[in-house]
């Protein structure tokens, strides 16, 4: 990475702690305020609307700082789906919008990425079948994933600095991954993710615990937009490797967007439906301050994408294993702190079971040993004690003939 790179990459993040302050005062003069209720964690009127100052510091490094490292195509088709979700974003922390209300705005601008900067993925290679050509499917399913992406950050913004950091965690294992691993003509994404984490890194001291300004839908949903759409630039012709990378890479916000449905559906209730059973709502539960849920969400986040490093150094089993192996530890740790519901641990249960039969076995075949041996020991006693009268007996038999 040529040397005037990293020096735009730390004027971004200097641009966007200037910025923020500014953004702040402009959230409280436009009534992009997040009131005090019973399902949010802040006490006082917090200001939102944050993730404009993230926008504008990256905006500007990618029109005036880097320009030359990125084409035009891409650079003005991905800024055309920015603008329209950061306006849903802005619109959303204003006046609130309704949940389909917010899909018609991911909805546009994932429609206007897969046609202007031809964001999207055209072909998947399965392990042992070979490459399938995705053809008309490439459009929903490029849609599916960036509303996916999306939507998950945008769940997981519950806590001061929770979805920055995590998101700053993801987007920098992302960019190291493309750094090794994208062909040169895709470079400059990496330019591009290493950029919105500087404008991240910037916003972060505002919004960490205790915050001062949030995020907001105006961030959330652009951060979730940005890392779907980078993602996907490395995803046009999908390998098993290169789709499973970035899912491991967001294992926090997926798991908990994944299981938050799961959830809804077994209490059927609306997917849209909000609770506060969330995976930093449920770790506070549990009695970790508000600091500690964030640093150990954080400290998974890194596990995650540790995990995803393996990936592209691994052969097809190994990561057919490893990610196996994932699943079944991720799914013990949901249940075992009741992501789904405290009475929904079906693996638990069944772990539980199998522990308890063979206890009960063990616990069996030794009572039952015990108690013969009790059984032997009691015979001999009593033998003994027979011989003990016997000989007495004799004994008195002896001195009567005296």
């Amino acid at each position: 990475m040529r040397f005037e790179i990293i020096v735009s990459l730390f004027a971004t993040a200097i641009i966007s702690a200037v910025l923020t302050p500014f953004v702040r005062r402009l959230a409280f003069k436009v009534g992009a305020v997040d009131e005090p209720s019973a399902r949010r964690v802040n006490k006082i009127p917090m200001p939102t609307m944050g993730g404009l100052a993230i926008f504008l510091a990256f905006n500007f490094a990618t029109f005036f700082l880097l320009r030359a490292q990125i084409p035009t195509r891409q650079l003005w088709g991905i800024f055309g789906g920015e603008c329209i979700i950061v306006i849903t974003g802005v619109i959303d922390d204003i006046f609130v919008l309704k949940p389909y209300q917010k899909m018609i705005g991911i909805s546009l601008a994932a429609i206007e990425v897969f046609v202007f900067a031809n964001v999207r993925m055209t072909t998947l290679t399965i392990p042992f079948l070979g490459t399938v050509g995705l053809g008309w499917l490439s459009f929903p399913i490029t849609y599916l994933w960036i509303a996916a992406i999306t939507n998950a950050i945008n769940l997981i913004d519950g806590l001061d600095g929770l979805a920055t950091g995590v998101s700053i965690i993801a987007l920098f294992t992302t960019g190291v991954t493309g750094l090794f691993f994208l062909p040169t003509p895709n470079i400059y994404t990496v330019v591009m993710i290493f950029t919105l984490v500087a404008a991240e890194i910037g916003f972060l001291p505002y919004n960490f615990f205790p915050a001062r300004i949030y995020l907001g839908d105006t961030g959330a949903l652009f951060i979730g937009f940005m890392i779907s759409v980078f993602s996907l630039s490395g995803l046009k012709n999908a390998t098993f490797i290169s789709v499973i990378i970035p899912v491991m890479i967001l294992g926090v916000p997926i798991t908990d967007t994944v299981f938050a449905m799961l959830r809804r559906i077994l209490n059927k209730q609306s997917i849209s439906h909000a609770d506060k059973r969330h995976l930093h709502h449920r770790l506070m539960q549990m009695g970790l301050t508000h600091r500690q849920t964030v640093f150990v969400i954080y400290g998974i986040s890194l596990i995650f994408s540790f995990i995803a490093l393996l990936y592209p150094i691994s052969p097809i089993w190994g990561s057919v294993l490893l990610t196996i192996g994932i699943l079944i530890g991720l799914e013990l740790f949901v249940e075992a702190i009741g992501l789904v519901g405290q009475d929904r641990r079906p693996l638990l249960n069944w772990i539980q079971k199998i522990v308890t039969s063979n206890t009960s076995k063990e616990a069996s075949n030794q009572l039952e040993t015990e108690r013969e041996e009790k059984q032997r020991v009691a015979k001999i006693r009593e033998a003994q004690k027979q011989e003990k009268e016997k000989k007495a007996s004799s004994e008195s038999h002896q001195k009567d003939k005296h």
